[in-house]
């Protein structure tokens, strides 16, 4: 939400619920207003939750204020007693949320010197008003909708262009590798992460966790491409079957849609595996140590797409 959007919400939520509380001939009806700036928050759930707090928080408020004052007097030591014991256990309860608008209301019986009935009632529709509005103002949260899916897009074109990077490296024999493009995915993720967290607390009913679960599996994806980036630095030997890893590389990046199961490519890693368990032994140290290191890629290949076939099965069990 831009800040200008925002503004116009705060505006509109605080003049309206003044108005509304004046219009109802409430005394302090401008308390109705400070309420709803303070309840408005970035999400409706954080907003619906900040609510329900600050009530409990606020009868607790007015019971022990109505209290202090009834046995005390009504100046500021039976102030400085509410505060000694009402602080203390909103803390306790998790309701210190609304000490400060609590508070505010408190300080309304004070002035007046009153804790009759319908001054406590004046209290309480000053809240409820004030929450109500910041209710109202966050039923509109422009969609964020665009933004996740342009995410979903450069996701997959930046593992795309990674793996296309490895297939290059095993071909080449060249290890040369700073893993730049793995750091800048990372970036992204925790970016769109982000995003979609917020998005996701601005439904309160009918919710997915489609897109979280989607950005943490890239997010656990990238972690093992980490580990290959490094394993590929010691592949120095353009072996026979640095060509046939490249291949499968490859073939993965061309998989990489989210709507792709992807099932097929852990059936060639299979037959991959007992390609590599047939061929002759390595002679040398270095072979052996290459072919070493290659079938610990095509592990680490076989767990990363094993995280992409999951993922899909999860999806389409919930969509079914």
């Amino acid at each position: 939400m831009s800040l200008l959007q925002r503004t116009i919400k705060l505006a509109l939520a605080t003049c309206l619920a003044a108005w509304l509380a004046d219009f109802l001939g409430l005394a302090y009806s401008t308390s109705a207003g400070i309420i709803a700036i303070l309840s408005v928050t970035d999400t409706r759930r954080s907003t619906a939750k900040l609510a329900g707090n600050r009530f409990l928080s606020t009868l607790l408020a007015l019971a022990i204020g109505s209290l202090a004052f009834h046995f005390l007097g009504f100046h500021l030591g039976a102030l400085a007693v509410y505060i000694a014991i009402y602080v203390p256990l909103a803390f306790r309860l998790g309701w210190e949320i609304g000490i400060t608008p609590s508070t505010v209301l408190v300080t309304h019986l004070l002035l007046e010197k009153s804790t009759s009935w319908s001054l406590l009632g004046n209290e309480l529709a000053l809240f409820l008003i004030g929450t109500s509005f910041a209710l109202l103002a966050n039923l509109y949260m422009p969609s964020r909708q665009q933004e996740i899916d342009s995410y979903h897009e450069q996701v997959e074109e930046q593992l795309k262009k990674i793996l296309l990077r490895f297939e290059y490296f095993l071909k080449a024999g060249d290890g040369r590798n700073d893993a730049a493009l793995i750091k800048e995915l990372d970036t992204i993720l925790q970016q769109a992460l982000e995003l979609v967290y917020l998005d996701h607390s601005n439904h309160l009913f009918h919710q997915t966790n489609y897109h979280i679960h989607y950005f943490e599996m890239r997010q656990a994806q990238n972690r093992i491409l980490q580990d290959m980036a490094s394993n590929i630095n010691n592949c120095h030997l353009a072996a026979s079957e640095s060509l046939i890893l490249a291949r499968l590389f490859s073939q993965t990046a061309k998989q990489l849609s989210q709507e792709n199961p992807a099932r097929d490519l852990l059936d060639e890693i299979d037959n991959y595996l007992t390609v590599f368990r047939e061929r002759p032994l390595p002679k040398t140290r270095q072979e052996f140590e290459t072919r070493a290191m290659l079938l610990q890629l095509l592990r680490d290949l076989e767990t990363f797409i094993e995280l992409k076939v999951d993922f899909y099965r999860n999806y389409q069990e919930e969509r079914n």
